[in-house]
């Protein structure tokens, strides 16, 4: 969800910094769950919405055998 923000901007209104930001949005980070809550707020999202697992179901199947 896009809302002109800059990541030093969003830092900002998150407390942390513009590297911060930019270390989550490419994926070299993963928020706190404080930080995740705060960002969930902030983009009127459900906190789940911002985690994708790095696997996926059939990887579970496929690891149990199935």
């Amino acid at each position: 969800m896009q809302r002109g923000w800059s990541q030093g901007e969003l830092g900002e209104r998150l407390g942390v910094s513009r590297q911060a930001v930019n270390a989550i949005e490419v994926g070299k980070h993963d928020p706190s769950l404080e930080l995740a809550f705060k960002l969930a707020y902030l983009f009127n999202l459900p906190l789940e919405a911002l985690f994708q697992p790095a696997f996926t179901a059939q990887d579970i199947k496929d690891a149990q055998g199935e």
